[in-house]
């Protein structure tokens, strides 16, 4: 009769153990910080459109937008209260920017505070 265990040798039955909870730490925490990411970007998107639309839109139907926008995003409250828009000459331009803070929750740590800056500029 033959012994499997005799032809190990000397390896731990956890050789791939290892890499895998590195596979799933490096998931779990794509997944944390993607999705503000993923969101943000879905909003500056939405931000530089309206501000490309911005000569045939009044500035309330572009907050409108926005702020319909950064709820369906479900993005913190600061991003609507810190929105500004600014319709400015010389040259003929419009400005829309905000800034917002997304706290990620992570175990064992404190939370992460991610800062999020949102610009568009286009002309009139």
């Amino acid at each position: 009769m033959v012994n499997p265990a005799a032809n190990r040798r000397g390896r731990g039955m956890f050789g791939c153990l290892a890499p895998l909870v590195l596979l799933a730490l490096l998931l779990y925490l794509g997944v944390k910080f993607g999705k503000p990411w993923f969101a943000d970007e879905q909003f500056q998107d939405e931000v530089r459109s309206t501000a490309k639309f911005a000569s045939t839109l009044s500035d309330s139907a572009m907050r409108a937008r926005i702020v319909a926008q950064a709820d369906s995003l479900r993005l913190p409250p600061a991003a609507k209260k810190n929105l500004r828009i600014n319709r400015l000459t010389n040259p003929s331009r419009v400005l829309v920017e905000t800034h917002y803070e997304v706290e990620v929750i992570l175990p064992f740590i404190d939370p992460v505070k991610l800062k999020f800056s949102v610009h568009a500029e286009d002309g009139l």
